[in-house]
């Protein structure tokens, strides 16, 4: 039971019967809303159950996930991995199977730095190559001309693959824009600024914008609230009100691989969220967008009417979105890794424990220069994406006990898809249909339509 001092203390329950999903003691009453089921290190045994005060951080209610409606009955969750688990081979085989991955690496020891992780790297994956950063811009041109091309020619019974191949190339175009933000495509800034924000152009991305919150999500990657990519769901918004309730089911759930669309419209238009001296370079991003959609939009219309604009862009766009989104929470979403807060967060075990190394098909890796090896992109942003392999064979080699490995799959991204949804401290996250179960349709649904397959 808890302690005086805060400590959670094994409590032996009698034998439980299931009610619903949840386990009750038989004749007993309602345990209080402070209950939470935890396994302890190497397993509790049947009945033990640990009672942990609520955790509060920045106003979100952190353990309260007794389902709605449901509040008095004790969930008998088990947590989907804790740190000792890490540390058991088997379990972490299985956990594999279970998610979708090739490899869940061990935790990184505390007294590790990411200082030690970059040091480790060779010297020459840090080094620009002017015609390899080039080349990557010839590749996106002309694989994005062919696209073109191809929804120009293609029958509409092949227009999806058009769309797709269209898409993709594009997304290039946003890695090269990437690299520009990292200063690792050119030794000459202002060539960076100015080949950022034409590539971003097409995408109807303000590339400064775009590159102030980016810096961030580097800097804290995985850190509760100061993230800025991926957030998880907090119990506290959850339990708002319904209507929020059932627009977060949707957001993280059937249309999450389409959720950039949502982050790209709250975070990079609104001047509100920058510094006074980010401003003059935002709004010059700004107006650079607005002026190629007041003058790129109008001539595709003038040219191809309101179908060609849909069919020659928003189409690929859509694919873009897909790709953004997939590949973001991709590379740091799994129930086995954790959002920490400021003072538990360790920058080592967030950039190389908290990243996720993803295969792809080949063609998608080319098109997309290589942006999911990312272990190494995190280790260091300066490393040009052309270097990239290079920098994760060095990883490997060196840390490669730690490391989380996938290839793209359905298991994978069902795993996404229906488990990481709402944050806790000690499980990570809480699927919605274990909170709302009345509620979660679309996550059951999910649950019954995606293959299996790993």
């Amino acid at each position: 039971m808890a302690t005086a001092s805060g400590v959670s203390t094994p409590l032996q329950l009698p034998s439980t019967r299931r009610v619903g999903g949840c386990c009750s003691r038989p004749g007993s009453p309602a345990p209080g809303k402070n209950a939470f089921p935890r396994r302890a290190a190497g397993g509790a045994p049947a009945g033990t159950f640990f009672l942990k005060r609520d955790s509060v951080y920045k106003g979100q209610s952190c353990h309260q996930f007794l389902p709605l409606k449901q509040s008095g009955r004790l969930q008998a969750a088990v947590l989907p991995v804790t740190p000792p688990l890490l540390d058991d081979e088997e379990k972490r085989k299985q956990m594999c199977e279970d998610y979708g991955f090739k490899q869940i690496g061990e935790q990184l020891p505390d007294n590790v730095t990411l200082k030690d992780v970059m040091d480790s790297l060779p010297k020459e994956v840090f080094e620009i190559d002017d015609l390899k950063s080039w080349t990557s811009v010839l590749i996106s041109v002309t694989s994005y001309a062919l696209g073109i091309f191809l929804i120009s020619k293609a029958p509409w019974y092949l227009l999806p693959l058009a769309w797709a191949w269209t898409g993709t190339a594009v997304t290039g175009f946003f890695v090269i824009g990437h690299d520009c933000a990292h200063k690792s495509f050119s030794r000459n800034k202002l060539v960076e600024d100015i080949v950022g924000t034409l590539a971003f152009l097409p995408l109807i991305y303000p590339y400064e914008p775009w590159r102030f919150k980016h810096d961030r999500h580097h800097a804290k990657t995985n850190m509760l609230i100061e993230d800025t990519a991926w957030q998880p769901v907090f119990s506290k918004e959850f339990r708002t009100n319904s209507l929020l309730r059932k627009a977060m089911i949707f957001a993280y759930g059937p249309i999450r691989p389409w959720m950039s669309i949502a982050h790209w419209l709250i975070w990079h238009f609104d001047l509100k969220k920058f510094r006074p001296n980010e401003l003059p370079r935002v709004k010059i991003s700004l107006a650079s967008v607005l002026a190629f959609m007041a003058i790129g939009w109008p001539l595709i219309i003038l040219k191809s009417g309101i179908a060609g604009w849909f069919k020659f862009w928003f189409m690929p766009w859509m694919v873009y979105h897909f790709w953004m989104s997939t590949f973001t929470m991709v590379h740091h979403t799994a129930p086995h890794i954790p959002f920490k807060t400021s003072e538990e967060w360790n920058a080592a075990q967030a950039q190389l424990n908290g990243t996720v190394h993803c295969d792809y098909p080949r063609w998608i890796e080319i098109l997309c220069h290589d942006i999911n090896v990312h272990v190494p992109h995190h280790i260091s942003p300066r490393i040009p994406s052309y270097n990239l392999r290079a920098a994760y064979d060095s990883i490997k080699q060196n840390w490669g006990k730690y490391i989380n490995e996938a290839s793209w799959n359905w298991r994978l991204m069902k795993t996404i898809l229906t488990k990481c949804h709402v944050y806790d401290k000690d499980r990570y996250y809480v699927p919605f249909d274990e909170v709302a179960p009345e509620e979660s349709q679309p996550i059951k649904f999910l649950k019954k339509v995606m293959p299996d397959y790993a």
